[in-house]
């Protein structure tokens, strides 16, 4: 495992479940590739993608017009680098109608 995720609703004070987050991977020369993707389960989380662990630079696409009806911010995309493979990087995601806030975990 080498990315996960964690969005918490702090407008409700609880986890955002069901929310689409896709994984991708930036390939000097080729531009963005999709390497995974997923739901937050009812506790908000996606423990893997399924990517294949490489060091590198990666975003996340929060699909936060999955969640809220009619956000502000319909989508918040968090790009990190990747430099120790074994190491586990977890992004979590404090989302509120209105703004989103990240940081590593």
């Amino acid at each position: 495992m080498m990315i996960s995720t964690y969005v918490l609703d702090l407008g409700r004070g609880r986890p955002a479940a069901r929310l689409a987050v896709e994984l991708d991977f930036f390939i000097t020369g080729h531009g963005w590739r999709e390497v995974g993707h997923g739901v937050t389960s009812e506790e908000g989380r996606i423990y893997e993608f399924g990517e294949t662990p490489a060091a590198g630079v990666y975003r996340l696409m929060f699909d936060i017009g999955s969640y809220f009806p009619e956000p502000f911010f319909p989508s918040a995309i968090v790009t990190v680098e990747v430099r120790d493979v074994p190491q586990h990087d977890h992004v979590p995601l404090l989302l509120s109608p209105y703004g989103y806030s990240t940081y590593r975990g």
